[in-house]
């Protein structure tokens, strides 16, 4: 699945094409996606205003209301020639008038559009969604403040949605192994100090990901057919069994919370109160 970095690449690969164009029309092949798509007629003869990101959603505004839309597990959008032929999945163009097309391509149809009136943030896929971790209310004292009373696993405090966004399974595995923190640590013992060294490689993990366009596993492209590289900076994920890049220990896998973690028994301790690895 997309993830924020993979989000954020793709929001900067399409807003040039997009911000200060308008809306044609919005051509709708396939409604099956996860929810049905039904989006206004309005919305053709609108001026785009911004294209930003929440968490993993990408949120078109335009002076009619905005479109929020989601990648799902294997979605990508791409920018187009009006003539280009669509392909197999293409379920949906947004057709701007006087220059290239974006368009929606979703093998598995789990992606999502919605339309949403100003303030677009109160939607209820947007309302409850917590803080940005690369932006300023993003913090170790964050993460300390929440975790109180908290069995959970680290790893799962760090993908909960509700207490930062966009961390998902790839990144939080290795934010952890560069804070030098055992994912199955329950939320609650790890120190706020520890949290600072999370926060930090959190926000520096991401960041690094955003850089080259992103992780491609299995589907991911950017807006450009490009896919991402920060697959060949991996030190953890999808590496069981391999030695540790730093220390040479055979790296375990587990599971927490139904998802699969790979850590370094010697790098990442169990109290999460040493120093980062890197």
């Amino acid at each position: 699945m997309p993830e924020l970095p993979e989000v954020e690449t793709t929001r900067r690969g399409i807003e040039p094409f997009l911000a200060g164009h308008t809306i044609q029309r919005i051509r709708v092949r396939n409604h099956r996606l996860r929810w049905p798509v039904e989006l206004p007629d309005h919305l053709a003869g609108s001026v785009v205003r911004s294209v930003s990101r929440r968490a993993k959603y990408i949120l078109i505004e335009t002076d009619a209301g905005a479109l929020i839309a989601h990648l799902g597990m294997s979605g990508s959008l791409r920018v187009v020639q009006p003539d280009e032929t669509p392909r197999l999945h293409d379920h949906l163009d947004i057709e701007i008038k006087g220059g290239p097309w974006l368009r929606y391509n979703d093998p598995r149809r789990f992606g999502s559009f919605h339309y949403a009136e100003h303030p677009f943030e109160a939607h209820w896929l947007l309302k409850n969604l917590g803080v940005e971790p690369l932006s300023n209310e993003f913090s170790g004292d964050h993460l300390f403040a929440t975790s109180r009373k908290r069995r959970v696993a680290v790893k799962n405090h760090i993908m909960d949605g509700k207490i930062v966004v966009g961390v998902g399974n790839i990144y939080a595995a290795e934010a952890l192994f560069r804070a030098g923190i055992r994912p199955s640590t329950a939320a609650y013992r790890v120190s706020r100090l520890a949290y600072g060294h999370l926060a930090d490689a959190i926000r520096q993990i991401l960041a690094n990901a955003i850089q080259v366009g992103g992780t491609t596993l299995r589907d991911f492209v950017g807006s450009d057919g490009q896919p991402g590289y920060f697959k060949q900076s991996l030190n953890v994920y999808g590496r069981q069994g391999a030695p540790c890049r730093i220390c040479s220990t055979t790296l375990k896998l587990q599971i927490l919370g139904q998802r699969s973690t790979v850590y370094c028994p010697a790098c990442q301790t169990f109290s999460g109160w040493q120093k980062p690895v890197g």
